[in-house]
């Protein structure tokens, strides 16, 4: 995954999870969703910090940009 991102099956069933917290990724890019501020989440998560935040909207920012073209459909179709 990435320096601030671990799965372990023990934790969360496996969801990806900010590296050394019981904080899944997702939840990050939710709040963000529903318009937190970085200085809001930090007030939420203190344990965070900035440069932790900005990563995972950047690995966000470019897992969306190489998929938003993505025919899932046609990629399953293709499956032997």
């Amino acid at each position: 995954m990435s320096d601030i991102i671990e799965s372990n099956p023990q934790i969360l069933g496996g969801k990806p999870i900010i590296k050394g917290t019981r904080i899944p990724v997702a939840l990050i890019y939710e709040l963000i969703g529903l318009n937190y501020s970085i200085t809001e989440i930090l007030k939420e998560y203190p344990h965070l910090d900035r440069n932790i935040i900005l990563t995972l909207l950047k690995i966000g920012k470019d897992a969306n940009e190489n998929l938003i073209n993505v025919d899932i459909d046609e990629i399953l179709s293709k499956e032997v």
